[in-house]
């Protein structure tokens, strides 16, 4: 069951279920999910829109809360945590990438990576070496006093990937994170991505419509009915 000497997934989840009311009939997006992510393994989920690919995200990452079923983060169960505990778990295990960077425009791109640091409660020293380290493992070294409107589409979404690891996650869930780049610059991002996999052996689940890409990925799994399939 367990990756090499990891016996305990970094988040499992188990007999998912999410509902949402449409117009007055209910629909059941997940139903019964299960899936578990491990230390140092790259999963893709590829599936149509409207499956239910950014509510599993969303699960996954304690950004919101399933209907039945249970969110383990290093084999403790979350459901019965306060609003408080959540966040914390999000703010030093969950690192999340969305399909858009979503990086602050007032700040350059040191200091959107240096946020995340900064609200956990490292001293503002700490925060600008790993900053720069991430950066510069990311081939931003020479961009970091630059914001976001003087960044590419590529550069910007680097910035939000090292923002995403600046305070080391167990996790790391992506939401289309090549979806809105050309297909040089996409390639550019995900093997971004793929380093920071290797080298920090964090676990990673990106939702991608790109075939290509998950192919180089680890697992790939899809959403069938409401449940997690594995492919290949």
């Amino acid at each position: 069951m367990g990756q090499g000497a990891d016996d305990v997934p970094v988040i499992y989840l188990h007999e998912i279920r999410r509902r949402y009311i449409q117009g007055e009939a209910p629909l059941t997006v997940l139903d019964g999910v299960k899936l578990a992510l491990w230390a140092g393994q790259s999963v893709a989920l590829v599936a149509p829109s409207g499956s239910g690919k950014s509510t599993l995200l969303h699960i996954a990452g304690l950004l919101e809360s399933p209907d039945e079923g249970e969110v383990y983060v290093a084999g403790a169960p979350t459901s019965q945590l306060t609003d408080g505990e959540r966040t914390n778990i999000r703010r030093t295990d969950i690192g999340f990438v969305y399909q858009s960077h979503r990086l602050l425009p007032e700040f350059t791109a040191l200091e959107n990576v240096m946020l995340p640091q900064m609200i956990r409660g490292l001293k503002r020293r700490e925060t600008i070496k790993r900053a720069t380290e991430i950066l510069s493992y990311l081939g931003l070294g020479e961009r970091v006093t630059h914001r976001p409107a003087e960044l590419s589409g590529g550069e910007q979404q680097r910035v939000a990937i090292a923002r995403a690891v600046a305070n080391a996650p167990r996790c790391l869930l992506a939401d289309e994170p090549t979806g809105n780049l050309d297909p040089g610059t996409a390639e550019h991002v995900f093997h971004a991505l793929m380093q920071l996999v290797k080298a920090t052996r964090v676990a990673m689940l990106i939702a991608t419509h790109n075939m290509e890409l998950a192919g180089r990925m680890d697992r790939r799994v899809s959403l069938v009915d409401g449940k997690v399939v594995e492919l290949d």
